[in-house]
């Protein structure tokens, strides 16, 4: 058996003689770790049955006595304790809220939502900002961290409202200016302010789309944020 044992360990786990015979030293030990757990709820629950006997003996033996038992008048024992909490109706959950619309919303009214702490409500507000404000729900994604199910609480919170609060002016911004919106590099912003210098001044985003580097796309993503 014990040949057998060794045969086993150095053919399928690669063990030495020598950790072989260290192995089949610890495995007694290891196998009495792993039933001490169960060993304890066994003892715990025999236990537990002696003590039950026990108290219904002493019952017992009062009832034949003649002694009336009677409940306490106090409550000793409440059922809700050892119930879960019924989650609550979503009707209920926003009785005392009033739904604002999300370009009014701060830093502080934002962690009401579950799943945004300050570091989310931070970052939401400063995208917002650095964009000039969100023109589409789906803008809420590109800020870090931030997943579908807690953009769909947002949405649930807050009345999402296209509002776009700041545009740039691009027959007069400079390339510093116009490369800081998170949508446009440095190098966009220097091939938009050349092709104008070129060209002469724009006059409309169709104008933009001349300038066949740029994938429509794109164009149409920065165009709420443009003014002419």
């Amino acid at each position: 058996m014990k040949g057998t044992i060794f045969y086993w360990l150095k053919s399928y786990l690669g063990f030495s003689n020598k950790e072989s015979r260290g192995f089949l030293f610890l495995l007694p030990f290891l196998t009495i770790l792993l039933l001490i757990p169960t060993l304890f709820g066994y003892i715990r629950d025999r236990a537990a049955e002696d003590y039950q006997f026990q108290f219904q003996l002493k019952i017992d033996s009062l009832r034949k006595a003649g002694v009336e038992l009677v409940s306490s008048p106090d409550l000793v024992f409440n059922p809700e304790d050892t119930v879960k909490n019924k989650p609550v109706a979503q009707d209920q959950e926003f009785e005392n809220l009033k739904k604002i619309p999300l370009s009014e919303a701060d830093s502080a009214t934002l962690q009401i939502v579950p799943g945004i702490g300050p570091a989310f409500a931070s970052r939401i507000i400063k995208y917002r900002e650095q964009l000039g404000g969100f023109h589409d729900v789906s803008q809420l994604s590109e800020v870090y961290g931030l997943t579908p199910e807690t953009i769909e609480k947002l949405c649930n919170y807050f009345e999402f409202d296209e509002l776009v609060f700041r545009k740039m002016e691009i027959n007069q911004i400079t390339e510093s200016e116009l490369a800081k919106h998170p949508y446009i590099s440095y190098s966009e912003a220097k091939v938009i302010l050349a092709y104008k210098k070129q060209h002469g001044a724009y006059q409309s985003i169709e104008d933009l789309k001349e300038i066949k580097i740029f994938k429509p796309q794109w164009i149409d993503k920065i165009a709420p944020y443009l003014a002419f």
